[in-house]
């Protein structure tokens, strides 16, 4: 009934399988991976035919994860997965990169990849294993996909690259020194075709060591692919690439004069409505059948990237005037919103992001529920990219699939250089408006989110600065990096390359590549290019911070203090009793964990020192020979209970009250009444023995004994 058709390999610690021919058997292609314990299934599908008047290629790829994979039953009301997490979210624009360029030019069929986690192992993480399934059924789908891809995850330990490291390693790299990077790299055969990463101030050497690591270990992945697509794949679906020569050669007639005149014009706005004049009088120029071709999209692409990537490659000037490795001018301003805790306008050219920083305590936290369990973050950063911020009117809602990725990117920029929670015990957000837009509004977010954090007074490591870099590939082998690209040379340019970091090294790196890959000689120039960008943006924003800037009035102060675990019980009480009354009581927050690190935060520093008093009351042990306020709460014929620590009572006996014989307690004492007490020590069965008569009660303070001996006589 089944026709299975299965392939292994020893990769790194594990051994990785592909099979395929049991399951989804109507689909394409469907290939189930497996590494080690970890399965995800991809299932391809395409349509046979390109819809009417379709110019772009809709690719859609959907990455899931099934909590039953981990033995979990999902939370929230409904107990079943709903909408997209945002490691979801990040995994499918994860796969959806590499694989995009890889389809053969002018293919505009639907095609739709869906990636389902089957099975976790909680040691490694799926999101490779989803990209090495999905390039294997779009390998043997039959679709005209110019692949296969593998990739992997790459740590770096103490001077050694490490192929797939176990996911315990992985999380967290904040509080684990030793481990200074989680890399993932997609690549082909001859070139690497993504990459993201998150990094400890790593080197550009050491950085692109790792990338050229990754490169080597994927390759007995590429052959196990192809291993299996020999044995199993279906026949290649019959595609001829359109000839649009004839309808290119009119388009260029009709408006090439007009259209390279546009792209003369340095000011954006101004160059876009050229460019738009242009393309209404190349229309105007064509024959009613011309207009209707489903290639006069990607006929005015073609003449508009001709354009502009020809003059660049020859003359090394760019459509705004600048050449290839000058960053546009900055503006850096601080301490903008009178209320937040911390913000900062960063306009780099014509991209601008206000970033703003919120000061939390534990109770902000998120609480992320994954199939590796319930964590807490106490770092986040929300990216916000709205339509006006390029002059567009569109979809303005809920966050899409862009605004995550940038967002996450900024994030893993900024969060190597964050002080220990120890340090630092905050919550932060950081919330990123794009208010303009042209060319790298992420790196805008990197550079404002570190302005802004330190504005609100967070200690820092180091400042850090994003650049963005481009590439002009020609077919010839000639080609021009660019440093802090604008949105058309994005768009119709053949890089994205993304570095942000510190003065010290690189901290974020996320490439993505339209054509064939790129050779190690081009990424390490573009690295190279990127940090002199970056230094000159880290020395920019530095003229904006004159010093240490004041903690805000309007943030929480938050002390921590450490009790032992065995008194948490304590602290908490008999169903939260306990840490209620303090928090009422003292009017603070009050946060305690498993590890008996306790947060008190206020925005008064009189109730953190009541709160604090409280706590400590309940989880010290009195010190003998120390003198304590205490109240009386109990009157006997041989002396006085006192209340002196927390709820710890101790007697002072009758002897011990005045420097004189007294009748009863009472001649002097009174329940309520407060008095000064020393510890004199505790008796063989642990009771406490209290002393009034050496102590001033007005004072407080320690009567000499020189003192004593006068009072007696």
């Amino acid at each position: 009934m089944f026709k299975e058709t299965k392939k292994s390999i020893k990769w790194g610690e594990e051994t990785l399988t592909l099979e395929t021919g049991k399951v989804a058997r109507q689909a394409d292609g469907s290939v189930i991976a497996t590494y080690g314990e970890t399965s995800v299934m991809a299932n391809v599908t395409f349509a046979k035919a390109q819809k009417p008047g379709q110019d772009f290629f809709p690719l859609t790829v959907h990455y899931n994860e099934k909590y039953y994979a981990a033995g979990k039953v999902p939370g929230g009301f409904f107990k079943r997965e709903a909408r997209p997490t945002e490691k979801e979210t990040l995994t499918s624009r994860l796969i959806d990169r590499p694989i995009r360029p890889l389809f053969v030019p002018g293919f505009k069929n639907e095609v739709l990849v869906i990636c389902t986690v089957l099975s976790h192992d909680l040691v490694n993480d799926p999101d490779m294993v989803a990209m090495i399934a999905a390039s294997a059924a779009l390998t043997i789908s039959g679709a005209p996909f110019m692949g296969p891809i593998a990739a992997c995850r790459v740590g770096y330990e103490d001077g050694d690259y490490i192929l797939n490291p176990e996911l315990e390693d992985m999380h967290d790299l904040r509080n684990k020194p030793e481990q200074r990077l989680d890399l993932v790299v997609a690549g082909t055969k001859d070139a690497v075709m993504m990459v993201e990463s998150e990094a400890y101030e790593l080197t550009e050497e050491e950085m692109l060591g790792a990338v050229t690591f990754a490169h080597e270990q994927i390759q007995p992945v590429i052959d196990l692919i192809i291993d299996l697509a020999e044995d199993c794949a279906k026949e290649p679906f019959d595609f001829q690439a359109p000839d649009y020569s004839e309808l290119y050669a009119a388009v260029s007639k009709a408006g090439e004069k007009e259209m390279r005149a546009a792209f003369a014009i340095t000011d954006k706005q101004e160059r876009t409505s050229a460019v738009a004049a242009a393309r209404e009088s190349i229309m105007a120029a064509l024959s009613d059948e011309q207009k209707e071709d489903a290639n006069l999209g990607s006929a005015l692409k073609k003449l508009e990237a001709g354009i502009l990537r020809g003059d660049v490659v020859k003359t090394g000037k760019r459509i705004d005037g600048r050449d290839t490795t000058t960053v546009r001018p900055i503006v850096c301003e601080t301490g903008l919103l009178p209320r937040t805790h911390g913000s900062a306008l960063f306009t780099r050219g014509e991209t601008q992001g206000l970033v703003v920083t919120t000061l939390g305590t534990g109770d902000d936290e998120q609480m992320i529920d994954s199939l590796q369990g319930m964590y807490k973050s106490n770092f986040l950063l929300h990216y916000n990219f709205p339509p006006y911020s390029v002059g567009e009117v569109g979809r303005f809602g809920p966050p899409g699939r862009r605004e995550i990725g940038h967002g996450k990117l900024a994030w893993r920029a900024l969060q190597a250089v964050l002080p220990a929670a120890t340090d630092f015990p905050y919550t932060l957000r950081l919330v990123s408006e794009i208010t303009e837009s042209n060319g790298s509004s992420s790196m805008a977010s990197v550079c404002g989110g570190s302005l802004s954090m330190m504005d609100a007074g967070v200690p820092l490591k180091s400042a850090v600065a994003g650049v963005a870099m481009g590439l002009i590939l020609e077919e010839d082998g000639s080609y021009a990096i660019l440093t802090d690209i604008l949105g058309d040379e994005d768009h119709l340019g053949d890089m994205d390359f993304k570095v942000a970091g510190t003065e010290k090294g690189i901290t974020s790196l996320q490439m993505d590549i339209k054509v064939a890959g790129i050779t190690p000689e081009i990424m390490s120039k573009a690295l190279d290019q990127a940090k002199a960008g970056r230094l000159h943006i880290l020395g920019e924003m530095n003229k904006a911070l004159d010093g240490a800037a004041e903690f805000s009035e309007h943030a929480p102060r938050i002390e921590t203090m450490q009790v032992p675990t065995d008194k948490i019980r304590e602290v908490i009480g008999t169903g939260g009793k306990v840490i209620r009354e303090i928090v009422e009581v003292s009017g603070a927050k009050v946060d305690i964990n498993d590890e008996g690190i306790i947060k008190i935060a206020s925005a008064n520093g009189e109730s953190i020192k009541k709160a604090y008093d409280m706590i400590h009351s309940i989880v010290a042990e009195p010190e003998e020979g120390k003198i304590y306020d205490g109240k009386v709460v109990k009157i006997v014929d041989f002396g006085a209970f006192v209340n002196f620590f927390g709820k710890r009572d101790g007697l002072v006996h009758v002897s011990q009250i005045e420097n004189r014989r007294l009748n009863h307690p009472s001649d002097v004492l009174k329940e309520g009444q407060d008095v000064k007490v020393k510890l004199l020590g505790f008796d063989d069965r642990g009771k406490v023995r209290l002393a009034m008569k050496m102590v001033d009660q007005a004072t407080g303070e320690e009567i000499a004994p020189e003192k004593k001996e006068e009072s007696a006589d």
